[in-house]
């Protein structure tokens, strides 16, 4: 659980890092399961339900920036939805209700691992209240020189700022607005085996990896049980009451007082949320050298 400074400091900045949540166990699997999801992708040459590329991907060089919805393809990541240990910290700050969403395990290579622009996750999916978040899972290590998550402080108790461009959205914060002071992002650096949490309205994104370390981070949305997704969920009530990791769930949608922005019309570029930023023009994040 949770102590009342790290929910405090959660309150006031938008995001957490938690310790030793997963033991070096738990993360010598994620680790050998990765790579092994990584040498099958020199059989994939574009984009599929698993593979997210880098554009400079071959076969002879596999360079993979997203497996996506892991949770699906293994269960050394599908544990981790229950774990004891992320659901605490989750009901430390929402109640016993939780929800699970989705996954996704975002992995920025040794010199050349992708940015992701400045965003905010609620510009994607607004709920009907915010208590959501994302839980990273840190795969290695995470300093400032292999890419980690930043922070804007207290932007999660802010507006949700503009992601579209030319009238489309595409999941990014144009810099040259200036919505918010860059200057202020906070990292979320720690040891393999800490979570980080962050609120879904929280503004954050990631420099490229110029280092020689990997940096992996699975990372799990999640909500509390009465948050309904706006948009709705297709694949019906039973479906989504399956995503309940713990507690009950409700018939009843709690309304709060939030801002929201659709993200209507869609993206011209789909498949991941490094597709849809190629939609932004203007971009705050130098590529890393190839």
């Amino acid at each position: 659980m949770l102590t009342e400074a790290q929910k405090q400091e959660y309150d006031r900045v938008g995001a957490i890092v938690v310790p030793d949540v997963l033991s070096p166990a738990e993360i010598a699997e994620l680790r050998a399961v990765t790579d092994g999801f990584i040498e099958r992708a020199r059989q994939v040459s574009q984009h599929d339900a698993v593979y997210d590329l880098e554009d400079s991907h071959t076969p002879t060089m596999p360079r993979v920036r997203r497996i996506k919805a892991p949770h699906l393809h293994h269960q050394a990541y599908a544990r981790l939805v229950r774990h004891p240990g992320i659901t605490a910290v989750l009901q430390s700050l929402w109640g016993p209700d939780i929800r699970f969403d989705t996954a996704k395990l975002n992995m920025k290579s040794a010199g050349f691992g992708a940015a992701v622009e400045w965003h905010q996750d609620w510009a994607f999916y607004p709920h009907t209240n915010d208590d959501l978040a994302a839980v990273g899972v840190m795969m290695d290590d995470m300093d400032l020189a292999n890419g980690p998550l930043m922070i804007i402080p207290g932007s999660h108790k802010g507006p949700v700022f503009d992601h579209h461009a030319e009238g489309r959205f595409c999941g990014a914060m144009n810099p040259a607005n200036r919505d918010v002071d860059y200057g202020q992002a906070v990292p979320l650096t720690g040891r393999a085996g800490a979570i980080t949490v962050h609120h879904v309205r929280a503004v954050h994104g990631s420099a490229p990896n110029t280092s020689n370390k990997e940096r992996r981070l699975l990372l799990f949305q999640f909500r509390a049980a009465d948050a309904w997704p706006l948009l709705g969920f297709p694949q019906g009530i039973e479906a989504f009451d399956a995503l309940m990791v713990a507690g009950t769930p409700s018939l009843a949608p709690r309304l709060a007082d939030v801002p929201v922005r659709l993200p209507l019309p869609p993206a011209g570029l789909q498949g991941s949320i490094y597709e849809n930023q190629k939609g932004l023009k203007n971009r705050f994040f130098a590529a890393a050298a190839e």
